[in-house]
């Protein structure tokens, strides 16, 4: 399905890094080993990188991959790309300072479990994680994300999954996107900022 859908000339999200990704610029630093989960095409791992992070960045979808690797040359940065499916994916514990997850909204509840578990898994003490999607108000908008309520995400649902990590933000709200033609319109958005207790 993912190749499907990033099989395209152009980029399905843009080129641009996620609009939340920018406005926590200030938790990003040079040489922090940095995870993107579902990377896509590559925009938010690029963007990373930029600024200095040494940056690991999975996704299932070779087309996406190729397209991601393509995004870095131009951009003249180095991202270690690997291609996995996050049910197979290996958590390596304390292994990065920074995880991303940014629209990762298609595992099914038991699988997302598995993936909060092993972000939370994988970061260093001390390390942070940053996750950004949609809350089921977005429903009503159809401007991106899944049609199906149970893998959007509520407040209570973050805070709950994420108990054991030190909450820094977690805001619900809503806000237009302008990133490629998969996000363009008015959203209902929700972030979490967590850092990992040392």
């Amino acid at each position: 399905m993912w190749d499907q859908r990033f099989d395209r000339e152009d980029y399905l999200y843009g080129t641009e890094p996620s609009q939340f990704l920018v406005a926590q610029s200030e938790w990003l630093h040079p040489g922090q080993r940095a995870l993107a989960i579902a990377e896509g095409e590559g925009r938010n791992a690029v963007y990373l990188a930029e600024r200095g992070l040494q940056v690991t960045a999975v996704d299932s979808s070779r087309i996406a991959l190729a397209k991601a690797r393509t995004l870095a040359e131009n951009r003249a940065v180095q991202v270690d790309f690997r291609h996995s499916d996050l049910q197979h994916w290996h958590w390596a514990p304390a292994a990065y300072d920074l995880v991303t997850a940014i629209f990762i909204q298609f595992a099914e509840p038991a699988l997302r479990s598995a993936i909060f578990a092993g972000m939370q898994q994988t970061l260093a003490p001390g390390g942070l994680l940053l996750l950004h999607g949609f809350t089921p108000a977005q429903l009503a908008y159809g401007t991106g994300g899944p049609p199906c309520a149970e893998l959007l995400y509520t407040p209570e649902l973050l805070q709950e999954a994420f108990a054991d990590l030190e909450i820094l933000r977690l805001e619900s709200y809503e806000q237009t996107l302008q990133e490629g033609v998969g996000h363009a319109g008015p959203a209902a958005l929700i972030d979490l900022v967590a850092r990992k207790p040392l």
